[in-house]
This record gives structure tokens, C-alpha cells and sequence, in this order.
């Protein structure tokens, strides 16, 4: 595995600059241009291009890597296609897509299996029936679930933003969306690639590993074998294979060749894998110098929430940086926190403006805790609103 000493976009960018080059290669098909901001919002930056290993990035060579979190979330709903493209326009490096199943085993881009709070599936009579409870990794959920749906089923419904309070200028694109399957946004980003003429990625996540599994439908066989089909299984194919159980991850070593990500949640959590096991360690175990040396025997990212790097008090005021990107580092990791967002209840006291009435959509100082978490060393950010973290990281 390379050690930290490489560039830090080497892991990744070998595969997208590869993936980027087929692409380019390829007949031009261009893809609509995205609509623009919606009024109130900052409009998208254009940094240069990202270049293959060896170039020169916006603010040097060591430019970490940018993904969209869901896409550009912080400007249009959240894993539609009209997200992904925003963010690739914008110019990040590649974009996270959480996959869950469907009743039929199609693998569609949504953030959780319950989709009442994601799409307009409430306001259709005929599914009005399909509401229901489930426990899902110990917590209780009520709504609709993409798993009690086929996906031609999925198909009618249209998606809308999940925080509405938070991101009312989102609201505007509701209902205009289709739900969209894994197969739809490897396609766009190759369009993508195609035209922009540079290597675009993809950070799949498994969502809920063991517990699809129960209900007998696993979503790891499903993704290596669309991986395999469209030839993005290697190490260069620019993928990222991401999830928080641990387990699965250890399997998936075996079975395909591009990098895989260990999320890890925060402190005192487990993940469902140990819980189905009766393994009591948590996510801190993860973490201590011997956990990352065994994370790092099959994966080649670490995926900690922000809290991990830069702890929060009981009132959400940041404490000091922990040695958590330095011990990662020492293991042969790299580290790729989530999520980074603009909004003020998303950062740290110190860092949120406008006072305790504040509007829910105002935006406290991002760029402060970007170059907080650049300065510590991390090699990649998850970003709702990517034209801000690549002014970050780039300055």
C-alpha cells in the first residue's frame, strides 16, 4: 500500500486519470449544462481541471482531493443526477453515491433504505398502504422503503431535498428529479468525463451491509458485478469502495482490485457487522494505533466523521486536533473526514455567524474549518457545496 509519503491523490487519481483518458477517447456526447444557483446561493467557482499524478493542481501538487457528498447537496437535492453533475461542473475530483436495493435487486442512489423524507412517495395514494415500521441496525424507522418497492416503482416517484429547513433554496428543484440507479450515474459521469476531457471518480458507499443481507438482499454482489461489467473494478478505475461496516469491506479485498474506505461513525458507536457477531468493540476501537493497522490490512482510506480529527465539546465549541490523521498516516492510511457543509449548524461554535436568530440557511466560516483540517493533513474532504472546499483546499 503507498504510504503517505505519495502525492495525496495518488491513490485515486491513478484510476481516474486512466478511467478520464478512456472517456476522452470515446465519441463526444455532451450533457446539458446545470441549471444555475438558485437566488440566495453563492455561485459555482471553476477551478482548473484536476491534473493526472504529477501535475500541477490549483494551490500545488499536493491539492487534496474534493468529493461531492451526495453530489452538490448543498445546491440541489441530494443523489440525483442533476447533484452529481453540479458537482463534477464545479470541479470536484469525484462524487459519493450511497446505494440501497430495491425489491427486485436493482441497486438505486439514495441515502438510506426509508425514502418518505427523500421523496414525494407520501403524496402518492396507490403506496399509501406500503408505510411501515422496521429496525434497521437497532434504530426504529417509519415510511417507505425502497426495499418493499420494485424499481419500476421507484421510477415514478420524484425526489425532493431531505432538509428543507436547512436548505429551503433546495425546495425550488423538488419533484423534478427521477430516483436513479447506480448503472445511470456511471453513465453520466462518463459523459462527463468525455466531456470535460479529465478523469472523473465515483466513492460508492454499501449502506447497511448485514442487515440487506438478512432480507436476502445483499448489495455487494450487485456492485462488484456492475463494477466488473463497465471494467471499474481495478485499481485504476477510479473507485473508491466505502462503508462503515467492517467485515464486508475484509471480503471485498478479495474480490475486486480498486481501494476500499472504512467509514467510521462516532465515538461509542458500533458497527452492525460486530453487533450481529457479538464483537463488542466500537467504532473507538477502530481507531487506536493497533486499529488502524488492522484497518489498514485491507483498506487504503479512513473515512472519520470531522468530530474524530477536531472534537466538539457540549456546546459544539471545537477543542484541539487529536493525532488521529497523524497515527492514520503512521498505519499507511489515508484520511478522508466527513461532511463538510457552509451552513452554521453543521460547525463549530467558534466558527458560526449571525448570532443565536440566525436564518437556518446562513452560512457561518467554512473556509476557517477547511484550512483548520488541511493544516492537520488530511488527503481528501467530503463536501455538500464543493466549489467552497476547492477554494479552500486550493488557497
Amino acid at each position: 500500500m503507498p504510504g503517505p509519503s505519495f502525492t495525496r491523490r495518488s491513490a485515486l487519481w491513478g484510476g481516474i486519470a486512466a478511467a478520464g483518458a478512456l472517456a476522452a477517447g470515446c465519441a463526444d456526447t455532451p450533457v446539458g449544462a446545470a441549471a444555475p444557483a438558485p437566488t440566495g446561493a453563492p455561485p459555482p467557482t471553476s477551478p482548473s481541471p484536476a491534473p493526472a499524478p504529477g501535475g500541477t493542481a490549483p494551490g500545488g501538487p499536493d491539492r487534496i482531493m474534493v468529493v461531492g457528498h451526495r453530489g452538490a447537496s448543498g445546491y440541489r437535492p441530494e443523489h440525483t443526477l442533476a447533484a452529481y453533475e453540479l458537482a463534477i461542473r464545479m470541479g470536484a475530483d469525484a462524487v459519493d453515491v450511497d446505494l440501497v436495493p430495491t425489491r427486485d435487486g436493482a441497486l438505486v442512489a439514495r441515502h438510506e433504505p426509508e425514502i418518505g423524507g427523500t421523496t414525494d412517495v407520501a403524496s402518492k395514494p396507490q403506496f399509501a398502504a406500503r408505510r411501515t415500521t422496521k429496525q434497521i441496525d437497532g434504530t426504529t424507522a417509519t415510511g417507505w422503503f425502497t426495499t418493499d418497492f420494485t424499481l419500476a416503482e421507484l421510477r415514478t416517484l420524484r425526489a425532493k431535498e431531505r432538509i428543507p429547513e436547512t436548505r429551503p433554496h433546495n425546495t425550488l428543484y423538488d419533484d423534478r428529479f427521477p430516483v436513479v440507479t447506480f448503472d445511470e450515474v456511471l453513465d453520466l459521469l462518463d459523459r462527463l468525463a468525455a466531456e470535460l476531457r479529465r478523469p472523473v471518480g465515483v466513492l460508492p458507499e454499501v449502506k447497511h451491509s448485514t442487515y440487506f443481507a438478512s432480507l436476502g438482499l445483499p448489495v455487494e454482489p450487485a456492485l462488484v458485478d456492475t463494477l466488473r461489467r463497465r471494467g471499474k473494478d481495478g485499481p485504476d478505475s477510479g473507485v473508491i469502495i466505502q462503508s462503515f461496516e467492517t467485515a464486508n469491506l475484509r471480503a471485498l479485498k478479495a474480490q475486486v482490485g480498486c481501494p476500499l474506505l472504512q467509514l467510521v461513525d462516532s465515538a461509542g458507536t458500533r458497527p452492525a457487522d460486530l453487533v450481529a457477531a457479538n464483537d463488542p468493540r466500537t467504532s473507538d476501537a477502530l481507531l487506536t494505533p493497533q486499529g488502524l493497522r488492522d484497518v489498514a490490512t485491507y483498506a487504503a482510506w479512513l473515512g472519520p466523521s470531522k468530530e474524530w480529527i477536531v472534537p466538539l465539546g457540549p456546546d459544539d465549541a471545537a477543542g484541539p486536533p487529536t493525532r488521529l490523521v497523524a497515527d492514520a498516516h503512521a498505519a499507511g492510511l489515508r484520511v478522508m473526514p466527513y461532511t463538510f457543509r457552509n451552513e452554521n449548524e453543521f460547525l463549530p461554535l467558534q466558527r458560526r455567524r449571525g448570532g443565536a436568530g440566525a436564518p437556518a440557511d446562513t452560512y457561518g466560516d467554512a473556509f476557517g474549518e477547511y484550512q483548520q483540517f488541511v493544516a492537520v493533513g488530511v488527503d481528501a474532504v467530503f463536501s455538500d457545496d464543493p466549489d467552497t472546499a476547492l477554494l479552500a483546499v486550493s488557497t
